[in-house]
C-alpha cells in the first residue's frame, strides 16, 4: 500500500493500530454507498437548516424579552430544539447506514 522505506506519520500508525484493534475485536468495515454518502449528506443539510432557522427565531424572540426568566426559558427551549434536531439526525444516519449492511 504504501512504500516500505518511508516512515510512517503518526495518523498512519495510530490508524493502523485502530484497524488491526478492530479486525481482532471483530468489527467489519462498512463502506458507505454513494447513495447512502449523498442521503447522510442531505441529512446534515436538514438538520444545519433546522438550526439555522431555529437560531434566528430564538434571536428574535430574546431580543424583546427583559424578565430574566422568561430568557431562561427561551434558552433552555432553544438549547432542548438543537438537541433535538441533533438527535433526529444522528437516528437518520445512523438507519442510513444500517439500511444496506445485509447487501454489502
Amino acid at each position: 500500500m504504501s512504500d516500505p522505506d518511508v516512515p510512517k506519520s503518526a495518523l498512519e500508525l495510530v490508524m493502523e493500530r485502530l484497524r488491526k484493534k478492530d479486525a481482532e475485536s471483530g468489527v467489519e468495515e462498512h463502506h458507505l454507498t454513494d447513495d447512502q454518502k449523498a442521503a447522510i449528506a442531505e441529512a446534515r443539510s436538514v438538520y444545519d437548516a433546522h438550526v439555522a432557522e431555529r437560531k434566528i427565531l430564538h434571536q428574535d424572540r430574546v431580543m424583546s424579552v427583559f424578565d430574566p426568566a422568561e430568557r431562561a426559558k427561551l434558552d433552555d427551549d432553544y438549547r432542548r430544539d438543537l438537541e433535538r434536531f441533533a438527535s433526529d439526525r444522528d437516528a437518520t444516519i445512523r438507519r442510513i447506514r444500517a439500511a444496506d449492511k445485509g447487501h454489502g
